[in-house]
C-alpha cells in the first residue's frame, strides 16, 4: 500500500502519511524506521532536539532505496536561531543523517521572545537556494508569526507543523494555511494519553467500518487535507496507521469527528515536541 502525496507551494510534494520519531533514541529509531520503510512509509520526521538523527540516517542508508524515494524532515531549534546559525546547524544535521540534503527543513519554534525567527527564515531561504533543504517550512508558528514572515521575507513556508487532532482542530490556523498555500502537518494526530482513541464517537465510526480508532482518526486527517505524522514503535500499529486508503468516511462522519474539538492549545503544549 502506498500513500498519497500533497502538493507544496514550491512545486514539490510531500507524502501525506509520515512517521513521527520523538522520543525514540538512536537505537530504537533505527529499528522503527527500518520497519516503517519495509511497510511502505516514505516520509520520516526527526529533529535536532530529538537526538535521533543518526539512527534515522542509519535506517535510511540501510534501506537501499534511491535517495529521491524518501522524504526526510528535520528541524532546527533555539540554538540555531539568528543570522547564519542555521548554516552550521543544518550541516551538523546532515552529517548525523549521512545525507547531502533534507527534503524539508523546519524552524522548530518561533520563540518570539528571542525575536530571531525572521533572520533565521532568511538563512533558511539561502539553504534552500543552495540545495541543502529542498523545501523549507516552520513548526508551531501562529498566524501572527506567519504574517510577519510574509511581510519581511520572500518565501512562503511550504508547511506549518502543528499539534492537531479532533480534540484540537485549530480552525484558525488551518484557515490561514489554506488561504496562504501552506500545508498543515499534524503532529500528535491521535491526541495525547489515549483518551481520543476511547472517544465514543470514534469507537462508533470505527466499528461501522471494521477499523481501529486510530485508522478512523488518521483518515479524518487525510480527508481534511492534512499531512499526518503518527508515531509508534509497535509493528502492528505502524502497519495499521499506514493502511488508510481502502476505506473512507462519510461527510456526516467527518463532521461528527470535527465536532469533538475542545479548543485550547497553548505554547506549553509544544515543549515536548
Amino acid at each position: 500500500m502506498s500513500t498519497d502525496n500533497v502538493p507544496l507551494n514550491d512545486g514539490r510534494t510531500i507524502p501525506q502519511i509520515g512517521l513521527g520519531t520523538w522520543p525514540l533514541d538512536d537505537a530504537e529509531v533505527e529499528r522503527v524506521v527500518t520497519t516503517a520503510i519495509e511497510l511502505g512509509y516514505r516520509h520520516v520526521d526527526t529533529a535536532v532536539r530529538y537526538g535521533n538523527e543518526a539512527g534515522v540516517g542509519a535506517a535510511v542508508a540501510a534501506s537501499g532505496l534511491p535517495r529521491d524515494e524518501l522524504f526526510v524532515v528535520t528541524k532546527l531549534d533555539g540554538p540555531f536561531q539568528g543570522e547564519d546559525r542555521a548554516l552550521k546547524g543544518l550541516d551538523e544535521s546532515l552529517a548525523r543523517l549521512g545525507l547531502d540534503y533534507v527534503d524539508l527543513l523546519l524552524i522548530h519554534w518561533p520563540l518570539p521572545a528571542q525575536d530571531q525567527y525572521v533572520s533565521t527564515w532568511r538563512t533558511f531561504e539561502r539553504l534552500q537556494a543552495a540545495g541543502k533543504a529542498l523545501s523549507i517550512g516552520v513548526s508551531n508558528f501562529k498566524p501572527a508569526h506567519l504574517d510577519r514572515l510574509a511581510a519581511e521575507t520572500s518565501v512562503v513556508p511550504a508547511v506549518n507543523q502543528i499539534q492537531l487532532s479532533p480534540y484540537l482542530t485549530r480552525d484558525d490556523h488551518v484557515a490561514y494555511h489554506r488561504e496562504h498555500g501552506i500545508v498543515t502537518v499534524s503532529y500528535s494526530p491521535l491526541g495525547k494519553g489515549g483518551e481520543l482513541l476511547a472517544e465514543p464517537t470514534i469507537l462508533r465510526i470505527a466499528e461501522a467500518h471494521g477499523r481501529t480508532p486510530a485508522q478512523v482518526i488518521l483518515r479524518w486527517h487525510l480527508r481534511s487535507g492534512f499531512v499526518a505524522i503518527p508515531k509508534s514503535s509497535n509493528e502492528q500499529r505502524l502497519r495499521e496507521n499506514f493502511e488508510l486508503y481502502d476505506f473512507d468516511l462519510s461527510d456526516e462522519e467527518l463532521l461528527a469527528i470535527s465536532a469533538l474539538d475542545r479548543g485550547g492549545g497553548t505554547d506549553s503544549d509544544l515543549k515536548g515536541h
